[in-house]
């Protein structure tokens, strides 16, 4: 069987992560490719669509917002994802049992006794009259009727878990500042949620594998439970293994793929890429040893933007006043502080819409 090392692995990632070369889509295709976009930072997505699209025009999010086309619900790990609306009504049934067991997970002595499917129903009822409302608010009225539970078990539960509901606009927009408002998904679509599959069959498991290795492969069987959170998937890579082709890694794990994806020569130039905080290309793999040190692994889970030198984690970056500041994890040749600098300053010059050119790269 195939070895494919990291470097490999990391150009083919940069090239179903449309890192390798800017792409030519619609925002809406991007966001498809991409199986959505990592959100609970609302500005973040910005960034990532920047470094993936050529002439990206935040407008053009927007639009896709405004018009939900796109929406920030909870989905993959029960973290706000950014997905295309036909993917979430097609997704989300599918993941509340993981939604569900993970958001216990978290609050389990204080929901003890607590019948989740009446906390759903109730939950339901107070955002039945269409009224947008918090997880605060919505907790305040649950809380009548379940008192022992604190209001922010009560929310995690009712809005990230058991109600499928979206956070409207204007949150998410571009340089937007506003809370958090949720409403039903099927209200605000208009649509209803794909009803599970029949029992035996996974279409949306197999769908996912497929859409999964297509954006991030070749990986492994772990590297997709960590993108999506759903532990129930061996039945659908079974089904889908004579349409497959299998590698290992450096590590001897088996590495599954899509037989006519982008698997790049490893040598193949890799532009400077500056990545917002809890990117796909990071988070959505067990084993992210393809992109990032494992001494480096755990800026990835704390927010901190990273940049891409040669295909890999080489710095972190942060943007104050128009200014992006570099600080570098090794040191740059003079090749790649040149790159490193060109790169920053475009960066800067769409963040403060051109106003600003200027990049500080720390010692």
């Amino acid at each position: 069987m195939t070895v494919l090392d990291n470097r490999a692995l990391g150009r083919a990632t940069l090239a179903r992560q449309l890192l390798l070369d800017r792409a030519d889509l619609p925002v809406l295709d991007a966001v498809a490719h991409l199986g959505g976009l990592q959100a609970q930072e609302p500005q973040e997505p910005f960034t990532g669509l920047w470094s993936r699209l050529r002439a990206f025009d935040p407008a053009a999010l927007d639009g896709l917002l405004t018009g939900r086309s796109v929406v920030r619900t909870h989905l993959m790990r029960r973290t706000v994802h950014l997905l295309t609306a036909d993917d979430v009504l097609a997704w989300r049934a599918r993941h509340d049992t993981m939604l569900r067991q993970r958001a216990m997970a978290a609050y389990r002595r204080e929901m003890e006794g607590v019948d989740l499917d009446e906390l759903a129903a109730a939950a339901r009822a107070v955002l039945a009259d269409g009224e947008p409302r918090s997880m605060a608010e919505v907790a305040r009225v649950l809380a009548d009727r379940w008192p022992a539970p604190s209001p922010r078990a009560l929310g995690e539960m009712a809005i990230a878990a058991l109600v499928p509901v979206v956070q409207l606009p204007p949150r998410g927009l571009w340089r937007a500042k506003s809370g958090v408002r949720n409403t039903p998904l099927s209200r605000w679509l208009g649509r209803e949620i794909d009803p599970p599959a029949a029992e035996g069959t996974d279409p949306v498991g197999e769908a996912l594998v497929r859409r999964y290795l297509a954006a991030f492969g070749p990986a492994a069987s772990a590297d997709l439970r960590a993108w999506c959170g759903l532990a129930g998937l061996p039945a659908a890579v079974a089904a889908l293994r004579a349409e497959l082709v299998t590698f290992r890694d450096a590590r001897g794990r088996e590495l599954l793929d899509l037989p006519d994806a982008p698997r790049p020569d490893p040598d193949t130039p890799a532009p400077v890429r500056f990545l917002p905080a809890f990117d796909n290309a990071i988070l959505g793999y067990h084993d992210r040893s393809r992109i990032i040190d494992d001494a480096h692994r755990g800026l990835s889970v704390t927010g901190a933007r990273v940049l891409l030198v040669d295909g890999r984690v080489a710095a972190t970056w942060t943007v104050d006043a128009g200014t992006v500041t570099v600080t570098p994890l090794r040191g740059f040749s003079r090749a790649e502080h040149t790159a490193v600098t060109e790169e920053g300053q475009a960066l800067a010059s769409f963040l403060s819409d051109k106003e600003s050119d200027r990049v500080r790269i720390a010692a």
